[in-house]
């Protein structure tokens, strides 16, 4: 499987030509604006207000700690319940938090701990909201136009990067911080019309019991972990983002030390986020001619060296060209492991898979804008850059041991379950169980070394699916037989992990089955726990 993208010679506007897509796409970019805004007037007005830049770097643990909190449970939710009413009800709640904020800090009596504290409301709502939208939005779109799609939203996810921090720093300039947060409401409002407009589409009706929250939880984290593809991808991106994570979290102490004031600082985030939009804009084609590594490769050598020059550069426009570099290494790096993570997860999992991500990438980036922002007080802003971009170089030497690559089609594509095989009747109840499987093989003579590869390799799909044990046992009395047992929760745990079979492990038992001995068949039991 090569790990060029396939689909890049597609023009990265083909997904625009989609109505309900290129409005979402257009309500998200507004949406992601005035969260641009928010973020950077409230990192300013902590500086105001206390001069720390340890707090000031807590803004972005404030903004994205709820990911990792949050997400995963929002992703159950977004595979198992109506999305338009779950994305919806945290829109609502985060205009609530966020209007609360604006009468503060317009009245004079937001101090730190209100700033931060409603911050961290609206992003535990951004948080509850983001797995839903991220995959519905691209659902409208063909999936061979997945790469481009998601493209597209990190191209207006990152514009807001450009033009909201330097809105924001204008209207701080002119107006205040209070006048910026009134505008973060407008732009929320126009996220829940887009929603109400062009809801997310229902997901296919299923026979089988829904799944719950923490029943959910543990079959994506099971996923992630069976799954070599994510695993790695979830790694990668942990390691990207943790050590680049400096660079955002002390932009307010690098423009203190360029002495470019508030403005200053809305325009060091508007070269990241310009770097980001043009990188886009050739990104698929970057990416079909070089691979996924090489993106991700360069991207973090030239993070890391636009790092050093924030640490080390004496006049403020070489800064400047710095982060517009460093800006289109990010979006080039991101967006890769984004559209690998997502073409690499089946349908049951996508939003959970998309969880995951984020908590990878996002929670790696509060923890780290903590750690960065302490160790700046405490060593100065210029050793912890420098750390910074060595680290950020170091990760990229995960790439052997956790390659990246994007799932084929049938390694995503569930099949039909044929459920006649269970000749279980009467069906015992949803929550009845641990329920052990047998499935019985009598092989062909001659055929045991090669049957035990084919059969170790069915190992990784029944625990990714569901099962918490599973072995392979030799009859002593009959040396050609074996045994395959697994173990699954619950009886509806056992359906679900029937349901999430792929092409591609139905291609894999099929090989297993292929040394069987002539006329036999596989014969399959299962059992109920009584005590």
């Amino acid at each position: 499987m090569t790990t060029k993208n396939s689909t890049a010679s597609a023009s990265l506007w083909s997904p625009l030509r989609q109505p309900a897509f290129r409005g979402l796409w257009a309500c998200g970019g507004i949406f992601f604006v005035g969260n641009g805004m928010q973020t950077m007037a409230a990192a300013w007005l902590m500086v105001e207000l206390t001069g720390s830049s340890f707090l000031a770097a807590l803004v972005q643990t404030a903004v994205f700690l709820p990911m990792f909190l949050l997400a995963l449970p929002a992703g159950v939710l977004a595979d198992t319940t109506d999305r338009r009413r779950f994305i919806s009800g945290a829109l609502l709640g985060q205009c609530a938090a966020t209007a609360l904020l604006t009468v503060l800090v317009l009245a004079g009596w937001g101090g730190p701990v209100s700033v931060l504290l409603l911050v961290f409301v609206g992003g535990c709502c951004t948080a509850a909201l983001t797995p839903a939208w991220n995959s519905s939005v691209i659902d409208p779109v063909p999936r061979d136009e997945w790469p481009q799609a998601i493209t597209a939203v990190s191209i207006a996810y990152n514009a807001a990067r450009a033009v909201g921090p330097t809105l924001a720093g204008l209207v701080f300039a002119h107006l205040g911080a209070g006048w910026v947060f009134a505008v973060t409401v407008a732009t929320t409002l126009v996220m829940w019309e887009s929603i109400r407009r062009w809801p997310p589409r229902p997901h296919p009706p299923s026979h089988l019991p829904a799944e719950r929250l923490w029943g959910g939880t543990l079959s994506g984290l099971r996923f992630a972990w069976h799954s070599h593809m994510i695993l790695a991808q979830l790694v990668r991106v942990m390691a990207f983002s943790a050590a680049g994570s400096a660079l955002w979290a002390l932009l307010p102490v690098i423009a203190q030390r360029l002495g470019t004031g508030a403005q200053g600082f809305g325009l060091l985030m508007g070269c990241l986020g310009t770097g980001a939009v043009a990188v886009g804009l050739v990104l698929g084609r970057l990416r079909a001619r070089f691979g996924l590594e090489a993106i991700v490769g360069a991207g973090g050598v030239v993070f890391g060296a636009a790092m050093l020059a924030a640490a080390l550069a004496p006049m403020a426009w070489l800064v400047y060209a710095a982060l517009l570099f460093a800006g289109a290494a990010w979006m080039s790096a991101m967006s890769t492991f984004n559209t690998a993570t997502q073409a690499s997860a089946p349908q049951w999992v996508r939003s959970r898979a998309v969880a995951m991500h984020m908590v990878a990438a996002l929670g790696a980036f509060a923890l780290g804008s903590a750690f960065w922002g302490a160790a700046s007080d405490v060593v100065g802003l210029t050793p912890t850059l420098c750390v910074a971009a060595a680290l950020m170089v170091a990760g990229l030497l995960l790439a052997r041991p956790l390659p990246l690559r994007m799932g084929a089609l049938h390694e995503v594509t569930q099949v039909a379950t044929p459920w006649d095989e269970l000749f279980v009747e009467p069906e015992p109840p949803p929550e009845a169980g641990p329920v052990a499987v047998e499935l019985g093989y009598r092989i062909a003579p001659g055929a045991d070394a090669a049957f035990l590869d084919a059969i170790g390799r069915l190992k990784a799909p029944r625990r990714r699916d569901g099962a918490s044990f599973w072995r392979v046992y030799k009859d002593l009395g009959e040396p050609s037989r074996y045994v395959e047992r697994f173990i699954v929760a619950s009886w509806a745990d056992y359906l679900h992990q029937r349901a999430r079979a792929t092409m591609a492990d139905q291609a894999l038992e099929a090989e297993v089955r292929a040394f069987l001995a002539p006329g036999e068949a596989v014969h399959m039991a299962h059992y109920i726990a009584e005590r």
